[in-house]
């Protein structure tokens, strides 16, 4: 079994792209703090298709997140011959705890109202 759940804050803005076939990919890094210290561990995120331009378009730095996916690693070479590591998360699963403020003073939609219910003094019981 390979899953992963992560709660952490966007480290900068996601980025976007498209595959040369069409299809949405966004890449992600939260930080997550851990809850026995002062640390602090970073991980990339990769989300596909419409989870991935859901991302994109509601999510920025800063921005919480839950992720639910699995760790992926990865090998190259970098450019000097060495043979590098990298792990990766792929995330199935990616929900928003924050609101993405509008840009315009961070101002919160407003709030439903309820409507106004007559008294119930009027009731035969």
């Amino acid at each position: 079994m390979n899953k992963v759940y992560l709660i952490g804050n966007l480290t900068r803005d996601p980025e976007l792209s498209e595959t040369t076939s069409g299809i949405a990919v966004c890449r992600l890094s939260i930080a997550v703090n851990r809850t026995y210290n002062n640390e602090v561990d970073y991980f990339n995120i990769t989300v596909w298709r419409a989870v991935a331009e859901n991302c994109g378009k509601f999510l920025k730095k800063g921005s919480t997140v839950a992720v639910c996916g699995s760790l992926q690693n990865r090998s190259y070479e970098d450019k000097d011959g060495n043979k590098r590591n990298y792990t990766d998360i792929v995330a199935s699963e990616v929900e928003f705890l924050s609101t993405k403020s509008n840009g315009e003073g961070g101002e919160q939609p407003a709030r439903p109202t309820l409507d106004t219910v007559p008294s119930d003094d009027d009731l035969p019981f």
